[in-house]
């Protein structure tokens, strides 16, 4: 965030926390659709994304007088989301195995250079059929690597914020980014090579 941004949203959230109610609502109004998006992403169901969008800003109303600036505003706020969000996941049942990041390769992970890391341009999949299979692939992901797969490549949250927001270390955050952009690689390899996009 450019520092006249954060300014600004630092003026704004500090008149929301002492009552001003218009700048609550513009809080509101500038997060609203990350907000869904995040939850849509999470969850793949409109009717979970608005009651995530509903709790986290009910939330964001309740509480924001105990935000105390150590992160952005937007840091906190995505924490309350997607803390909300999981706690939907796991009150359904689970489809899919989950996958522990205390796998015994973590090591081997960890100490492989960042610039052997691969990449995946989610904005590269402009057919709709492309996005529809990178939708349900994401929605099989285990949920642990898929939250750090939607913070940090769909909603482009840097690995700070991204470790912040899920409580879970730097080195961590990249190697479950590193996981989920493997998996997602593997599967949609032989789709772009039909299409004649690689």
């Amino acid at each position: 965030m450019e520092t006249k941004d954060l300014q600004q949203e630092t003026e704004l959230v500090s008149k929301a926390q002492n009552g001003d109610r218009q700048a609550l609502s513009r809080l509101v109004i500038e997060y609203r659709n990350r907000i869904y998006h995040l939850g849509l992403r999470l969850t793949n169901s409109e009717q979970d994304a608005e009651d995530i969008l509903q709790e986290t800003f009910l939330i964001m109303i309740k509480k924001i007088h105990q935000f105390k600036g150590k992160s952005s505003f937007y840091t906190w706020l995505y924490r309350i989301a997607m803390n909300i969000g999981l706690r939907k996941l796991k009150s359904k049942p689970h489809k899919y195995q989950h996958v522990s990041i205390n796998d015994p390769d973590i090591e081997k992970i960890s100490s492989t250079a960042a610039s052997e890391w691969p990449t995946f341009d989610y904005g590269q999949i402009s057919e709709k059929r492309f996005r529809k299979k990178l939708d349900e692939l994401v929605e099989k992901m285990p949920d642990n690597y898929r939250t750090v797969f939607i913070l940090r490549d769909l909603h482009e949250l840097s690995t700070e914020d991204t470790g912040k927001i899920l409580q879970i270390t730097p080195s961590n955050t990249k190697i479950r980014l590193m996981r989920a952009r493997n998996y997602l690689k593997e599967q949609l390899e032989g789709l772009v090579a039909e299409e004649g996009l690689i």
